[in-house]
C-alpha cells in the first residue's frame, strides 16, 4: 500500500496596500493588508474615518439596547399610542375632520370619541378614534356633539351605542404592547405605500 503524501500548499502572497511600498508578503493573520508595522503606520490615517464611523455605529447600537432595558411599561404604552395615532391619521387621510367636516392645511390629531382618560379600555379601539383637526381636538375639547353626529354616519348608531356602553378594563403586557406597536407601524407603512 502506498501512503498518501500530503503536499504543503504554497502560501498565498498578497501585495502591500500602501502605494509607495506594494511589496509582496505572506499574511501572518487574517485580514492583514500591509507588509510591516511601518506600512501600517503609513496606512492608518486612510482608515481612521472608517474606524471612527464603525465605532460610532457600535456605540449607538449599544445605547439603544441600554435604553430599551430601562423602558417602563408606561414608555411602551406611549410608543404604542404614537404608532396607533399615526395609523389612524394615515387611515383617514382622505377624510375631513370628524368634528367640523373641513379639510385644511393645519395639523391633524387622532381624536378619541371616548377619551383615554374617561375610558382607557377603548384607547386602541379603531372605531373610537378618527382623524380630527387640532383646533377641534384641543381648543374645543373634541367638539363631541358634532363628533357624535358624524360618527353615527360613519360607523352606525349601534356601534356608537356600543362605544358609549360599559367596557372591561384592559391591562396590556409589555410583549402585547410591543406586538401592537409593530403591527400598527406595519399597517401605517402599508397605507403610505399604497398612497404613494
Amino acid at each position: 500500500m502506498r501512503a498518501a503524501i500530503k503536499e504543503k500548499k504554497a502560501p498565498n502572497l498578497k501585495k502591500c496596500r500602501v502605494e509607495s511600498c506594494r511589496a509582496s508578503f505572506v499574511p501572518a493573520r487574517l485580514g492583514q493588508a500591509v507588509c510591516s508595522p511601518t506600512c501600517a503606520i503609513l496606512d492608518a490615517p486612510k482608515n481612521l474615518e472608517k474606524a471612527r464611523k464603525a465605532l460610532d455605529q457600535f456605540e449607538r447600537k449599544e445605547i439603544k439596547v441600554r435604553k430599551e432595558r430601562l423602558k417602563s411599561r408606561a414608555d411602551y404604552l406611549k410608543d404604542t399610542q404614537i404608532a396607533f395615532n399615526a395609523w389612524v391619521r394615515a387611515r383617514d387621510a382622505q377624510l375631513p375632520c370628524v368634528s367640523c367636516g373641513r379639510h385644511h392645511q393645519g395639523k391633524y390629531d387622532a381624536g378619541h370619541y371616548r377619551t383615554v382618560g374617561s375610558n382607557p379600555a377603548l384607547r386602541f379601539e379603531p372605531l373610537n378614534c378618527h382623524r380630527q383637526c387640532s383646533p377641534c381636538n384641543t381648543r374645543l375639547s373634541g367638539n363631541i356633539v358634532n363628533y357624535r353626529i358624524e360618527l353615527v354616519k360613519r360607523i352606525g348608531a349601534e356601534s356608537v351605542e356600543w362605544l358609549e356602553g360599559p367596557h372591561e378594563a384592559k391591562k396590556y403586557t409589555i410583549e402585547e404592547l410591543k406586538a401592537m406597536t409593530a403591527e400598527y407601524r406595519a399597517k401605517t407603512r402599508e397605507l403610505k405605500g399604497r398612497a404613494a
